[in-house]
């Protein structure tokens, strides 16, 4: 039999096994992956923080195969959203990021590290979009996220662009979408890890939209395409009545929404 102390040592062992067991299962899911030993190491400590500062949690899992191109689809309230998808596969997911961030060296490392994609915000960055297509094409998954900036209303869904489905069909992938519940929200990056949260990560269906390959320069079929993604993405939200709209050009959010 165990004395006081060992129980409450034994206890102590049990609960931080616990509470590690996420992360060292991530981390034995990366040495299967052909993740560089530095993404290991930065992956890891992403994992590490979203389990436990933000307590992220997932629903599903991304079973996108290896070689498998696809373009990852989700909402976007926070500028750590990226690290919460990554929990749901082993994948290396290239995200598009605004170019600005890679501005400072210590971001621009990190960025180029994880495979990031620079893309210019204002109107459309033709070299951003090849790099993402062609990488799609080469079996890679890219995240995008259709809202093109961070959301900071109420609104389950800000209006969308057509720029993730355009990428889609130019590379003939489909499409998979997740939805994330109560991301850290912060005007800065930085911000985020000062405001602790529960977040929840839940994971769609990959869409398979090969009805309209080829179809991209028709009328239309970019709006019809985006309106229903977002849909899908509103549904995995709980909302399966929420009516997505498209961006015009001069678009902003606002507080009330």
């Amino acid at each position: 039999m165990l004395s006081p102390q060992g129980t409450e040592t034994l206890a102590r062992f049990v609960i931080v096994a616990l509470l590690l067991a996420p992360v060292l299962l991530a981390a034995w899911g990366l040495a299967r992956t052909k993740h560089t030993k530095t993404q290991e190491t930065l992956i890891f400590l992403s994992a590490l923080l979203a389990r436990t500062l933000w307590r992220a949690r997932v629903v599903g899992r991304i079973d996108i195969p290896e070689g498998q191109g696809a373009i990852l689809v989700a909402n976007h309230t926070s500028g750590v959203d990226p690290w919460f998808t990554k929990l749901a596969t082993t994948r290396i997911l290239h995200y598009l990021v605004a170019a600005e961030f890679f501005h400072h060296p210590a971001m621009h490392w990190f960025f180029r590290q994880v495979g990031a994609i620079p893309v210019n915000r204002g109107g459309i960055d033709t070299a951003a979009t090849k790099q993402a297509i062609r990488l799609a094409e080469q079996g890679h998954v890219v995240g995008i996220f259709p809202e093109g900036r961070i959301n900071p209303t109420r609104a389950v869904l800000l209006p969308g662009r057509p720029g993730a489905l355009l990428v889609a069909l130019k590379a003939r992938v489909p499409v998979q979408i997740c939805y994330i519940f109560n991301a850290p929200q912060s005007k800065t990056i930085g911000g985020t890890f000062h405001t602790p949260s529960k977040t929840r990560i839940v994971v769609g269906p990959l869409l398979d939209i090969s009805e309209y390959y080829g179809r991209e320069k028709e009328d239309g079929v970019l709006a019809e395409l985006t309106l229903r993604v977002l849909k899908e993405i509103a549904t995995l939200a709980g909302q399966p009545d929420f009516e997505p709209k498209l961006a015009g050009k001069n678009w902003k959010p606002r507080d009330d929404e």
